[in-house]
């Protein structure tokens, strides 16, 4: 028998597991010029803020698979820096490592497209770190393009 995934909105609950995904989400940033510590630091205080109430419509979801979490992704509105107009981003998406490659992002995705189209919103913008090949190419497939890419050196 298949086990089947489902998406819900998240709980309160969900936070800990949420958590329990930011090294991961941390290890794969791998920029040489900040140390560990303080990108662990700025993933805690990113999902931090993504977990605080907002008047800002957005949304977390859960994948889950006979009621275990396999990963999440956040939603929210955001004012598309070329057109102005409101569009839908997606500054979080994590899978457990061992749920990856089983199309687990795929449905998260798809469901945060759903939740940005029934907002009227055209675009959906993400950001992924420069280093983090495997997830450019994930997003690359399901159809995401490069608009700007973002440059840093240290000095």
């Amino acid at each position: 028998m298949k086990n089947i995934v489902v998406i819900r909105e998240s709980q309160e609950s969900d936070h800990s597991f949420i958590y329990e995904l930011s090294p991961n989400l941390a290890e794969v940033a791998k920029l040489e010029w900040h140390t560990d510590d303080v990108i662990q630091k700025m993933q805690d205080d990113y999902i931090s803020e993504m977990l605080a109430e907002t008047l800002q419509p957005n949304s977390t979801f859960i994948a889950e698979s006979n009621n275990i979490p396999l990963g999440f992704i956040h939603v929210r509105t955001h004012k598309d820096s070329i057109s102005g107009e409101t569009c839908g981003t997606i500054p979080l998406l994590a899978v457990l490592p061992k749920s990856q490659g089983f199309g687990v992002g795929k449905l998260l995705i798809t469901h945060s497209e759903k939740w940005a189209k029934n907002l009227g919103c055209r675009l959906l913008h993400l950001e992924v770190f420069a280093n983090n090949t495997n997830a450019e190419s994930f997003y690359q497939n399901l159809g995401f393009k490069p608009e700007t890419v973002h440059m840093i050196k240290a000095i």
